[in-house]
């Protein structure tokens, strides 16, 4: 009874989605008066990860990653068109001052929105600091994380594994859509995990069973939240799911690009969280980002990416395009021009987007 007047108290807060859309859309940006925004995140110097008091475990595990520091990634881009490159993308890499800026605040609790540029290290703010507060409780679901693909939950399942290897108790789960129901919920009855990382659909349907208990959480995050919040049947989704969880509990956010007209949708969720912002788009690319861009006609496209391909010296290349067919065609192309390529995408089952990916 407590809990669901603790949750009557903040629902009325939430967006009411049967309510016009257009009001979250075209709402006037938030008084700028109490943001926190920071900007010129590169270059500035940085001491070790045993700045932020974490525990030892973890500290053992940033060191077998091969982060001593917070360090800078160098992401090299060339986009055509239609067609985006990545190629030489050192992986892993750790953002400076982002980290700076949240992991301290984030491990005493505080409710964050951040949004920065992909490569800034945002996933290892909410990654260390839950794992730093987490105390593993038998058969009690501590944190949850929401994304908006499988493939990024799988991602950052594999994070959450990576720097808890050294805390044997703690068991972190992925659920997505794609993959019997029947296999999650024997899963949460035989070993209950104290991370939770999946999609909102899957999750929602497996709490709405009872199988998947939301009671203990004290950790809400949300990774890539514009792609979740700005969609209207998931954004439904991850509000059911929110409104299932205690009303005493740390809310983080995260995204490369979050605009104006989402942050209010954003804060409704939070409690008077630290907010920071890359307002200027110049910055939300990597300092040593080369990018290139070419204007051609459609006619021109593939050729002149098979130019590129031939020309560059790169040890893998990822390729994004508008749509599925899309996908298919080029893929095939590619093989045919001797380009060792594979395709992924929405239309391919689960199965044989795991085994690709």
């Amino acid at each position: 009874m407590g809990e669901a007047k603790d949750n009557e108290v903040y629902e009325e807060d939430l967006v009411d989605y049967e309510e016009e859309v257009e009001n979250v859309i075209d709402g006037a940006p938030t008084n700028g008066s109490s943001d926190v925004v920071k900007k010129g995140y590169v270059g500035i110097h940085s001491s070790g990860f045993r700045d932020f008091l974490l525990k030892p475990e973890l500290l053992r595990a940033i060191q077998d990653c091969g982060f001593e520091h917070p360090s800078e990634g160098k992401i090299y881009f060339c986009s055509c068109a239609n067609y985006a490159l990545y190629y030489h993308i050192s992986l892993g890499c750790i953002g400076t001052k982002l980290q700076h800026e949240c992991i301290p605040q984030a491990i005493l609790g505080m409710d964050v929105i951040c949004q920065a540029k992909s490569g800034m290290g945002k996933t290892a703010v909410f990654v260390l600091s839950t794992l730093q507060q987490i105390d593993p409780v038998a058969g009690q679901v501590a944190a949850l994380v929401l994304c908006h693909t499988r493939e990024l939950a799988y991602q950052i399942c594999h994070e959450f594994e990576r720097f808890s290897k050294y805390l044997p108790e703690l068991r972190v789960a992925v659920f997505y859509g794609g993959v019997h129901i029947k296999n999650h919920k024997d899963l949460l009855k035989n070993e209950c995990p104290h991370i939770v990382v999946g999609t909102p659909g899957r999750i929602l349907a497996l709490a709405r069973d009872k199988d998947l208990p939301l009671k203990n959480v004290r950790h809400f995050i949300l990774d890539e939240c514009d792609k979740m919040l700005e969609s209207l049947d998931m954004r439904r989704d991850v509000q059911e799911i929110f409104k299932m969880t205690p009303h005493d509990k740390q809310v983080m956010m995260f995204s490369a690009t979050l605009s104006k007209e989402i942050r209010p949708v954003c804060k409704r969720f939070m409690q008077d969280p630290m907010e920071i912002y890359v307002d200027d788009e110049a910055k939300l690319t990597l300092h040593g980002l080369v990018q290139h861009y070419i204007k051609l006609s459609e006619a021109e496209k593939n050729r002149k990416l098979n130019d590129l391909l031939d020309a560059l010296d790169f040890n893998q290349v990822v390729i994004f395009v508008k749509s599925v067919s899309r996908a298919a065609e080029l893929n095939k192309l590619l093989c045919e021009c001797n380009f060792p390529s594979i395709c992924i995408h929405s239309g391919m089952t689960q199965e044989e987007r795991s085994v690709i990916y």
